[in-house]
């Protein structure tokens, strides 16, 4: 549950920065972000696939 406060919290934070930041700014913040996110489905995707069949 704190976790949870302590994620909204920041969320918070993070949207209140982006109403302010110039749009190419947030542009390249919300790139980077989607670029990380894809990394880690794939790696999570094959890490799982991996670990399942070496068992």
């Amino acid at each position: 549950m704190l976790f949870l406060v302590a994620a909204l919290l920041l969320f918070g934070v993070v949207l209140g920065t982006v109403a302010h930041a110039p749009l190419p700014v947030t542009f390249a913040g919300a790139a980077v972000i989607g670029v990380w996110l894809t990394v880690f489905a794939v790696r999570e995707r094959y890490g799982r696939r991996r670990h399942r069949y070496s068992s």
